[in-house]
């Protein structure tokens, strides 16, 4: 076999690997850390970035990667992420068995409960599982922002010959107690998986990190349905990959883990990026830090584009231009539809649609679609809900005491705001 014939058998057997895999985008959860956020919306479908939603992330990846056959589990307040899915992902071809279907919770067992953990997820849909006949399945968290590149972790996976491989990423130890945190052995090899622990375990040589799951498994498709087979009867289980089922994998399955950097897309010279926005703060952040010359993530890649659903509005346009009365911005994000009118924006990120009219101030916010702001109100350090209509004065993010009582003030001074917070504010 010469050099061009062996590259095309290599391109080949990677189609083939993609082809005969299933990913399933776990996306049913609230996220409460969110709070207010989260009150009319699933976690994976609060938007992100000024145009897109969380789990765009996830689809996005799986399409560039090549896997072409994705299911996304649904459950709690699932109206609006299923309308997104449906208006925004229906591109794919059914007739060469690719597909992005929304599995909403259905009750599909004798016992009628409603999804109890991620692992409960897929066995409520061992039977639709069925039907797509896959060899490896992939599941992914529906709630994280990151760009990765699925098909090389399936090739380590299968040349590992693994039964189950986790992706994982560095963290400062501190931060480590959120997540599931495993110790890895020199060939990759899990020995040790604790979710959430009180005092997670360093690296070995490296006390100041720990290693963390990121939420992402690869299963042989056998062994997964086995292991969520025997889990479900289990009175004592949370019915959970992190609590339950990858514990129970120690020692007993050729269980790997995958470097997120060894497939992570990023653009030359950045580090590695993956966010949990899975907090007010962090979910700010996030955000804000797209607004930096250099942010953190790029979005801007179009070897890696980034897919989602939006609305067809009009350019931005900023209006007026005299001395006290000049609508500009600066440092930020403006999506379209958005009319800056004689007023000022600075180091935030405008959705789309959002209104800010004269003689405003927008500083270091993130204000969500539909947004209005009345003339003369000053925004700085929050996070605006969508549809917020924010009345002429309003002075929101330099009086601690009084955001806290009229909105929700977070740990790191955020103040987040939502319609039915102002409907209250006004009628008082």
């Amino acid at each position: 076999m010469n050099e061009g014939q062996e590259r095309r058998a290599i391109k080949y057997e990677g189609t083939r690997l993609l082809r005969r895999t299933v990913a399933l985008v776990l996306a049913g959860g609230r996220g409460t850390r969110l709070k207010n956020l989260t009150d009319w919306r699933a976690k994976p479908a609060v938007p992100f970035a000024g145009k897109f939603r969380i789990v765009d992330f996830a689809l996005s990846n799986c399409v560039n990667s090549g896997i072409r056959r994705i299911g996304v589990l649904t459950q709690y307040k699932a109206q609006s992420l299923i309308q997104h899915i449906q208006r925004g992902w229906g591109f794919l071809r059914a007739e060469i068995e690719e597909f992005i279907e929304v599995i909403p919770a259905q009750q599909r067992t004798e016992d009628e409960n409603w999804y109890r953990g991620t692992a409960d997820a897929i066995f409520q849909n061992l039977d639709i599982l069925h039907t797509y006949a896959p060899e490896y399945i992939l599941i992914l968290a529906g709630d994280h922002i990151y760009k990765m590149d699925y098909s090389k972790m399936l090739a380590e996976h299968v040349q590992s010959g693994a039964d189950c491989t986790v992706a994982c990423f560095e963290v400062p130890i501190e931060d480590a107690q959120a997540f599931g945190v495993m110790e890895v052995d020199a060939e990759k090899r899990i020995t040790r998986f604790a979710e959430k622990p009180k005092n997670p375990f360093p690296m070995p040589g490296d006390p100041k990190k720990a290693l963390i799951s990121m939420g992402i498994y690869i299963f042989n498709a056998r062994l997964l349905y086995d292991l969520v087979i025997d889990d479900a009867p289990k009175g004592d289980s949370d019915h959970d990959f992190g609590k339950n089922i990858i514990p129970s994998l120690i020692g007993k399955a050729n269980l790997r883990a995958h470097h997120f950097r060894d497939s992570c897309v990023t653009s030359d010279g950045q580090a590695p990026y993956w966010r949990d926005v899975g907090t007010v703060d962090a979910y700010w952040e996030a955000n804000i830090d797209l607004t930096t010359v250099t942010p953190s993530l790029n979005l801007y890649d179009t070897n890696w584009p980034i897919w989602t659903y939006q609305a067809q509005f009009p350019s931005a346009k900023f209006v007026f231009d005299s001395d006290n009365r000049r609508g500009m911005a600066v440092d930020s994000l403006v999506s379209g539809g958005c009319i800056v009118s004689g007023s000022t924006v600075r180091r935030s990120l405008l959705f789309s649609n959002v209104r800010v009219n004269s003689y405003c101030l927008v500083e270091d916010s993130v204000i969500l679609p539909d947004c209005v702001i009345g003339r003369h109100a000053r925004i700085k350090r929050a996070i605006l809900d969508r549809g917020c209509e924010v009345p002429p004065g309003l002075v929101v993010g330099e009086d601690a005491k009084l955001d806290a009582k009229r909105f929700h003030r977070s740990e790191g001074g955020v103040t987040l705001v939502t319609r039915d917070m102002l409907q209250a504010l006004k009628s008082a």
